[in-house]
């Protein structure tokens, strides 16, 4: 199969495409054709030499873990997944390439209004969104402030934020994306000097909860309104603890996937996708996503 792989550490420039042994199923797993894959910072550290923890230290490594695709292939002791089935999941990493193995517990069914690009690279943004959110304990009634609420995670999180009862969603944004968080439902403010009085100008009452996609400034100006425990930052993990701030906790889980598809499927939750490229531009797909501009999600396909 083909697949793209870092073979040594660095820029975009070190995924190479390359021919690697196509995979086997095993006991309690399955093997899925893959149509797309999504792109994600995680991708952009293990392309630069971060080990995610529990994955083999070896190269070739294969960067991506979320994909679509259908099941072609069953192992052993897999009783609610068939061939043919098409689906989305996720992975630690080997996303990248034209056939990937995992879990049969990895995986829930694709709904039929679902684009590839989009299940490819649905699960990461809405999940991340949704165990943060939870763990903030987003209500009815609540002020929530998303930072780079254009983004993959942003676009998720102003939307469940809002179906969960949030009053006020506040996303931080850069100017030319403001109309499309209107659109979202949430109420748009730019980065930059000033951030904190235009967010209190919008929150006269205050904000309840944060979630922290951006770091940096944006961080500093969240712990200015609300204590540190009610922040999840998805961003600035060495700096969480001392600050008092909350890192996301949670785990993916099919189930939790399943239910953020069933959404997309009834139109209550919208998820773009900015741009896919084929799988041998990977290093193109990974420099979009370190612009951290764009709205939507990047996606590869394979076929």
């Amino acid at each position: 199969m083909r697949a793209a792989v870092v073979t040594e550490f660095g820029g975009p420039e070190v995924l190479k495409v390359v021919e690697l042994p196509t995979p086997e199923a095993g006991p309690g797993q399955v093997r899925v054709k893959v149509r797309a894959a999504g792109v994600q910072p995680f991708d952009v550290a293990v392309r630069q030499g971060w080990l995610p923890p529990g994955a083999p230290a070896d190269l070739p490594r294969v960067p991506g873990n979320e994909f679509s695709g259908v099941v072609d292939q069953v192992g052993p002791d897999v009783s609610e997944v068939a061939v043919g089935d098409e689906v989305l999941g996720f992975n630690l990493l080997n996303s990248y390439a034209e056939y990937v193995v995992v879990p049969a517990e990895n995986v829930t069914a694709k709904p039929e209004n679902m684009p590839w690009e989009v299940a490819g690279g649905f699960t990461a943004g809405t999940q991340t969104a949704h165990i943060a959110l939870r763990q903030l304990g987003v209500a009815p009634g609540h002020t929530v402030l998303v930072h780079a609420a254009a983004g993959a995670v942003g676009t998720a999180a102003v939307q469940l934020a809002r179906l969960w009862g949030a009053t006020t969603v506040i996303g931080t944004a850069r100017e030319e994306n403001h109309d499309y968080l209107r659109s979202l439902g949430a109420v748009p403010v730019a980065y930059g000097e000033g951030l904190l009085d235009r967010v209190r100008k919008l929150a006269p009452e205050g904000v309840d909860l944060v979630l922290d996609g951006a770091g940096g400034d944006a961080l500093d100006v969240s712990l200015s309104l609300v204590p540190g425990e009610r922040i999840v930052t998805l961003v600035e993990h060495e700096k969480a603890e001392s600050l008092g701030v909350q890192t996301t906790r949670g785990v993916r889980l099919a189930s939790r996937l399943a239910e953020l598809a069933d959404l997309y499927a009834r139109g209550e939750l919208d998820f773009p996708v900015r741009v896919a490229y084929p799988l041998d531009r990977a290093a193109d797909a990974h420099r979009e996503v370190e612009g951290r501009h764009g709205r939507g999600k990047v996606v590869l396909v394979t076929g």
